[in-house]
């Protein structure tokens, strides 16, 4: 494994074991998987890991003097939001081995495509004296390993909020709203956000249920979903520089419309259903009835 040089000494890297990242649902802890294929927005994430540091090893092998402030980290980025958070902070003192657990909570909301959490050992404070090799600046890193999880299968996702359309510019009975940004290079969390009517009771339950939908759930969830992927799908249309051949950045909004575009019409151009909903925008919005498979529900 190769080894970043660094301008200061740092110890081997087995002064810090580190257990696997679990996953805490109800019905207890997992390993992290690979992917949550069924994660949304509204899932928030509990994480758990146990490490175990041995700090007298950690401050010989870093030159470091024995009373100099240590920190575990832990940190998230999110490619599909483009947020990046503090997760846990955790200081280490004594001598020895010492056990630390680190436990977080995610907010679904803040995340989205590749979830990426980054634990380190890091020194706490800057330090003036010592040896010359020894780190001297506060968040100089001494041990660190990264561990990803792919929070979104193919299914198009994205944040949602329930609130009163009545406070809002919205028709006070629209059941729900789609509101999706302009720029295709912008990232897909911050530019796609669905808005539920707190007042229609029956939009307002189905989303509350969607982990275990009752019937009219189903049906109310496939009628949204199909609503959606034609906003989505006109709004991509609307724009010259989606077209045939376009090339979006991973987890921007012009990447998540062309792969909503290929599942929905795989086979078809961008310039033939364009040309269809000028046309026919009565037959084209038949084929995207029949594209999103509305109220087929299980």
């Amino acid at each position: 494994m190769k080894r970043l040089a660094l301008p200061y000494r740092i110890p081997a890297e087995d002064v810090v074991q580190a257990e696997a990242w679990r996953l805490v649902t109800e019905d207890g802890e997992l390993e992290l998987p690979e992917a949550l294929p069924d994660w949304d927005y509204q899932m928030n994430l509990r994480l758990r890991r146990s490490v175990r540091v041995d700090l007298d090893r950690a401050y010989a092998g870093s030159a470091l003097a024995s009373d100099a402030p240590l920190t575990l980290a832990a940190v998230w980025t999110a490619t599909g939001s483009n947020l990046r958070g503090p997760a846990q902070r955790v200081p280490i003192a004594g001598t020895g081995t010492v056990p630390v657990e680190l436990d977080v909570l995610l907010h679904g909301t803040e995340l989205g495509g590749i979830l990426m959490l980054d634990t380190a050992l890091v020194l706490a404070e800057g330090q003036s004296g010592g040896s010359f090799a020894a780190p001297r600046r506060a968040g100089s890193v001494l041990w660190s390993d990264r561990r990803s999880l792919r929070l979104q299968g193919d299914a198009t996702q994205f944040p949602m909020a329930v609130i009163d359309f009545t406070k809002t510019s919205f028709p006070d009975h629209a059941a729900w709203h789609l509101q999706i940004g302009e720029r295709l290079d912008a990232a897909t969390m911050g530019s796609i956000l669905l808005l539920i009517n707190e007042r229609n009771e029956v939009a307002a339950a189905a989303f509350k249920n969607a982990a275990k939908p009752r019937p009219v759930d189903k049906v109310v969830l496939s009628a949204v979903h199909a609503d959606a992927a034609r906003v989505m799908i006109e709004h991509a249309l609307r724009h010259d520089d989606f077209r045939d051949g376009a090339s979006f950045e991973e987890d921007t909004l012009g990447a998540t419309l062309m792969t909503l575009f290929n599942t929905l019409f795989p086979g078809s151009s961008i310039s033939d259903l364009r040309l269809r909903r000028d046309q026919s925008p009565g037959l084209f919005t038949s084929d995207l009835q029949a594209a999103v498979k509305i109220f087929e529900v299980a």
